[in-house]
């Protein structure tokens, strides 16, 4: 055809594609030779997803996770192209794994492939480095804490250490630089230097040929068509699984937003990385030098030398051999360090943690209010559901329970000595409260020194003694203190029994259920225990815990109640969150929002 004829000339491009097609196989095709293939398609398929995303993606602490949340969950088919390239860089390191293997049992890294062996181990050391640095980029807690780890090795490394580091995190500290650096690196400079030794290696490669393995049960055959078939073939496998994982899991992983501020025991490195994270554990101290650089360092240099190696008797035998014990080690200790986690509960809270975390912060993002030009990250550092729990477990889990736990799931290791404070001034919780057989228990006094006292002296030998008319009234009395409390949970059912609730002030502080003689409810009453008026409410619940000795409430008889307020042992937004929380008052986000 003229116009194929006219481009041709120009061009040359027959010539070039007679050279790629028409290369000859040894033995023929065969299934072995397609793991090359395989890794160029899902570099080819990193670069277009990459750079795909990188129109949606806004590199710096305060935008990153912002854009990546709205890549994951606002952009028409963020997640499927997120999860692509995710699940794309996952598989490459497996096919690098398996490339190598059959690289080094073919001996194909022998005299004169020497140059095309040491390519393709720059190229795994290259493919790692990207993986390494995209780990940051969403700007999710996960990736900030184990890239914090992951760039503390290299303070360990002798001589130049320090500086490495700090050249590397951009300044001294974590934040900004840091992510603007590794973004260069994972968008611009890696995958520039990947391009250069892919070209490099096939150079090597189309130069020596394949290598085939003895004795050839087939005749030579072009590179066109059965070979070309069982690399798309094998290409198509690859993306089929690729897939199936984006659709399984709708997308990548992504994270609370970091949060220096917030430690997260939860970190862990990727799959690939976790046998060094486990290897390092038996290098305590200042041993870690040898865990991280020295014996790594000597292994990538006995793989270097394989082609010297293998010029010995023996030395293919060694290679294979030294391979295959690599591999073996690193996967046992991928495993012991997966089995770790598994046989830890703190572990287990950390992640439940960490997920909870992931899915509230969505829910935030997506409310009528949506993400303040703070970041996200304000999102969850003003939210009680998230931050209620951390304080109580920090400040009050060393008296008080939530649940039994310490609000995060937790078990403190000193006995409760205080009230499990779930439900708190509900209709449930009083009732337990004024039951006689719950009221001494540790859910309630037990664990304190009122144990013995007025309270509980007179549930126990009062309420006890309470027949069925006395019981209707006290039903009426939990109800109207429970209302005290305009407890979110019970707004409608408080709104219901509204003219039960006024019987039941008039009878919490009548003669029949004498409270008025301990405590004032409504200006009425003595103020012997603490005062009823509000009970449970926020403002209630913010003067008691900042300063319970107060006359208010329990004054000299304060049982070893921290003065949290009054000592400024947190401040008042902590109070306010702690508070919150106890009292159920967070955003839940509309049915139609949650998907």
């Amino acid at each position: 055809m003229k116009p194929l004829d006219w481009l041709d000339q120009r061009t040359g491009y027959r010539k070039l594609a007679h050279e790629v097609l028409f290369e000859n196989v040894p033995g023929g095709a065969r299934w072995r030779y397609v793991w090359g293939s395989t890794l160029v398609f899902c570099f080819t398929l990193q670069v277009i997803t990459g750079i795909a995303l990188w129109f949606a993606y806004s590199p710096s602490s305060q935008t990153a996770w912002e854009s990546v949340y709205y890549i994951q969950h606002e952009m028409w088919g963020g997640w499927f192209l997120r999860g692509l390239h995710h699940y794309t860089a996952q598989a490459m390191t497996v096919l690098l794994a398996v490339h190598l293997m059959q690289v080094v049992i073919d001996g194909a890294y022998k005299a004169p492939r020497e140059f095309n062996f040491w390519s393709g181990i720059l190229l795994l050391c290259l493919t790692l480095g990207l993986s390494l640095t995209g780990y940051l980029l969403p700007w999710d807690q996960k990736g900030y804490w184990a890239t914090r780890v992951a760039t503390n090795i290299l303070a360990i490394t002798p001589f130049v250490g320090p500086e490495l580091q700090q050249l590397v995190v951009g300044g001294a500290d974590y934040g900004h630089h840091t992510l603007t650096r590794f973004f260069a690196l994972h968008a611009g400079v890696i995958p520039g230097a990947i391009i250069l030794f892919i070209v490099a290696h096939i150079y090597f490669f189309r130069r020596h040929g394949l290598t085939p393995k003895e004795p050839r049960r087939r005749p030579d055959a072009a590179f066109w068509p059965d070979q070309v078939l069982r690399d798309a073939v094998a290409c198509l496998a690859v993306l089929a699984v690729v897939v199936f994982l984006v659709v399984r899991n709708r997308g990548a992983e992504l994270g609370a937003p970091a949060d220096p501020s917030e430690p997260f025991p939860a970190a862990r490195p990727e799959w690939y990385f976790l046998f060094l994270f486990e290897f390092l554990k038996y290098f305590p101290g200042g041993t870690e030098v040898w865990g991280a650089i020295v014996i790594p360092g000597l292994l990538m240099a006995l793989l270097a030398a394989m082609p010297f190696i293998g010029n010995w008797r023996l030395g293919h035998r060694f290679n294979v051999a030294f391979l295959w014990i690599v591999l073996a080690g690193s996967g046992w200790l991928t495993w012991l360090a997966l089995a770790e986690d598994r046989a830890n509960p703190d572990h287990a809270i950390a992640v439940a943690a960490a997920q909870r975390e992931a899915q509230r912060v969505v829910e935030l993002a997506r409310s009528p209010a949506g993400i303040p030009a703070t970041g996200a990250v304000t999102l969850l550092r003003q939210d009680p559901l998230t931050q209620g729990p951390k304080l109580f477990a920090r400040h009050c889990a060393s008296c008080h329970r939530f649940d039994g736990h310490d609000g995060l799931g937790g078990q403190p290791k000193d006995a409760a000595s205080a009230a499990d404070l779930k439900g708190f001034a509900s209709r449930e919780w009083l009732a337990g409260l004024l039951d006689p057989a719950r009221v001494a228990t540790a859910h309630y006094f037990g664990g304190t020194k009122f144990k013995n006292g007025k309270m509980v002296k007179y549930v126990r030998e009062d309420v006890a003694e309470y027949g069925p008319e006395d019981r209707k009234l006290l039903e009426l009395t939990i109800a109207a203190l429970s209302a005290e409390a305009g407890l979110k949970a019970q707004r409608d059912i408080d709104r219901r029994d509204e003219a039960l609730i006024a019987q039941g002030r008039e009878a919490l502080v009548g003669p029949r259920m004498n409270c008025a003689d301990c405590h004032v409810f409504r200006g009425t009453g003595d103020a012997v225990g603490p005062e009823l008026t509000g009970y449970g409410s926020r403002e209630w619940l913010v003067a008691f815990i900042g300063n319970a000795a107060h006359p208010r409430f329990y004054g000299e008889r304060n049982d070893r109640m921290p003065l949290f307020g009054e000592d400024k042992v947190i401040t008042p937004g902590e109070l306010g969150l702690i508070v919150d929380w106890l009292r159920g008052e967070w955003f839940v986000p509309p049915p139609a929002a949650t998907r």
